[in-house]
């Protein structure tokens, strides 16, 4: 499996930008290479029960000055069912998800926003607040 962009938020606000390639959503850990190495440390192993989500991004960077579209449009054909989360720091996501099952520890969003530097986030369901359907 190659290396993919990661951006991994962990419950208490840690931000961890990096490359994973071992990250499967039914296994309770994987390996994150970080993007910036400090002095003796490469990759290290995150336990998904800390965090709230695992954004894979397209750049680590992104643009802070996009505004992401948060609603779904009259032309949107997205798979699966749409989706409102809204995380327990006050966060909202929105987009559509193939396999929501509230009580799996996890699950796949794609953001409504193709433009979004997001290609997906694995959003750990403890960090959840509501979950509303569209």
């Amino acid at each position: 499996m190659d290396a993919v962009k990661v951006v991994v938020r962990y419950a208490d606000g840690k931000v961890i930008k990096g490359f994973t390639q071992d990250f499967f959503p039914n296994k309770d850990r994987f390996h994150l290479q970080p993007q910036q190495k400090s002095s003796g440390q490469d990759t290290r192993q995150v336990l998904v029960k800390d965090l709230k989500a695992i954004f894979f991004v397209k750049d680590f960077g992104g643009n802070p000055a996009y505004d992401e579209r948060r609603q779904f449009g009259d032309g949107d054909k997205p798979q699966g069912r749409k989706m409102e989360i809204l995380f327990k720091d006050g966060e909202k996501l929105v987009g559509s998800t193939l396999g929501y099952e509230p009580n799996r520890p996890g699950f796949f969003i794609h953001p409504v926003d193709d433009k979004s530097n997001n290609i997906r986030v694995f959003v750990v369901q403890a960090a959840v607040d509501k979950v509303r359907n569209l």
